[in-house]
């Protein structure tokens, strides 16, 4: 049987609107204790936006963190309360590409940083793209205001991440997983 560790005690070290850090003093498998960091995160819902033609929708955003900006994949914080996933990633599939998908089907779920962090990110396939109306368009601001959208073909889009080009781990996630399921033709999904 697995040893089961304990959390000892646990100090708030910084909370924040996004997530907040605690040092918890965990039970070692050897018996002793040790602290361990962990960020606690609302999570996050990722789209691979997949066109008839075969082509992702990627974006370029600013993030501060890397101090670059990156391509990504349309996304979003899991910030509504009582939402459902494919509700949010519709939204943001929405705000950051204006566009809707008569399909949002889940495609993979991850751990982006297990060792520090709890966020828990779900992937959706969207199929059956459509624009959204001029009128109805979100209004990007801040580091969303100036995204660069484009469509690559996913295979492109895969070479991507070989080349080192995109580096976002739920897209590079993402895109290896809808390739993957593609080929399979498509029997790799699940339902929920």
């Amino acid at each position: 049987m697995a040893f089961e560790h304990e959390t000892v005690s646990r100090v708030e070290r910084f909370q924040g609107a996004i997530f907040t850090v605690f040092t918890d003093e965990v039970t070692m498998s050897d018996g002793d204790t040790a602290d361990r960091d962990v960020v606690e995160n609302r999570g996050a819902v990722v789209v691979v936006a997949l066109d008839e033609d075969d082509r992702v929708v990627l974006i370029k955003q600013y993030r501060h963190a890397v101090r670059q900006r990156l391509w990504e994949l349309p996304a979003g914080l899991r910030d509504v309360e009582g939402e459902d996933e494919a509700v949010t990633a519709a939204r943001e599939l929405a705000e950051e590409a204006d566009l809707t998908a008569g399909r949002m089907e889940p495609l993979i779920d991850l751990h982006t940083s297990p060792g520090f962090s709890d966020e828990w990110v779900r992937v959706f396939l969207a199929r059956d793209l459509a624009p959204v109306a001029e009128a109805d368009r979100h209004t990007r601001t801040a580091e969303e205001a100036d995204l660069e959208v484009r469509r690559v073909d996913l295979d492109e889009a895969v070479a991507m991440v070989f080349r080192g080009e995109i580096t976002n781990a739920a897209a590079v996630a993402g895109l290896l997983a809808a390739a993957r399921a593609r080929d399979s033709g498509w029997t790799l999904l699940r339902s929920s």
